[in-house]
């Protein structure tokens, strides 16, 4: 059984239908990539995943039924994003900014070994926790977000453009991050992410989005090697 499946998903805002009946499947400890271009529907894809968009469809997560459950069930069951924009409290420490992601942890020593584990993953992150957020540089900023996310305990993590607007040198960093994340933890991770190459080459599954609809799905070496991706989206 898949740990997420989502059948038909509709997004609507007014009368602009962001994402139109799309349907995908992640399977457990596999990273699944979302490719596209801007106002495909990826970013409103996640949202109506974690229930902050206005969503019809099927989403069944661990063989249960979440359509109708609120953003706080889902994230205590499982679920955890890290937004687009990474939207940090910049005038709250970095330590308490991952901290408010721990919220549905009611064990203080689990929030203790996960503190732990995000400053193993991000050393940087350690070197700056008690740094307001807001002074951080893009880069660290992002790995704090990634950082909250998974201070919630996540089977599925979502990230959603973690390279946007970062340095090279800085994305690589991250994206071995999230290597290891899935490859240590077992998290299952669903990544949305402009920068087609670098997602491909990091997933296992991948679906290329266009007008709110899936068009392209297979592995991510197989839509790297896609004629209709790699022109779209790879600049080949």
């Amino acid at each position: 059984m898949p740990m997420l499946e989502v059948q038909d998903l509709k997004v609507r805002y007014g009368q602009l239908e962001a994402v139109r009946g799309v349907s995908f499947s992640v399977e457990r400890g596999e990273i699944v990539a979302l490719v596209g271009s801007n106002g495909a529907g990826k970013s409103s894809t996640l949202k109506a995943l974690i229930g902050l968009a206005p969503a019809s469809g099927r989403i069944r997560f661990d063989g249960r039924d979440i359509a109708g459950q609120g953003s706080a069930a889902r994230v205590a069951g499982g679920l955890s994003l890290s937004p687009e924009g990474r939207r940090l409290f910049g005038r709250m420490s970095v330590r308490d900014n991952l901290l408010a992601g721990a919220h549905a942890v009611r064990s203080r020593a689990g929030v203790r070994s996960r503190l732990d584990e995000i400053y193993a993953l991000f050393p940087r992150v350690r070197e700056r926790r008690d740094q307001l957020a807001g002074s951080l540089s893009g880069g660290e900023q992002q790995m704090v977000a990634i950082g909250r996310a998974m201070m919630a305990q996540p089977r599925l993590l979502m990230l959603d453009e973690p390279s946007l607007g970062i340095a090279p040198k800085i994305v690589a960093e991250i994206a071995g991050a999230i290597e290891r994340i899935n490859r240590d933890s077992g998290i299952s991770i669903v990544l949305v992410e402009q920068n087609a190459r670098l997602a491909l080459r990091l997933a296992h599954q991948a679906y290329a989005f266009e007008h709110g609809e899936v068009v392209r799905s297979g592995s991510g070496a197989e839509l790297l090697a896609d004629p209709f991706v790699q022109k779209a989206y790879l600049g080949v």
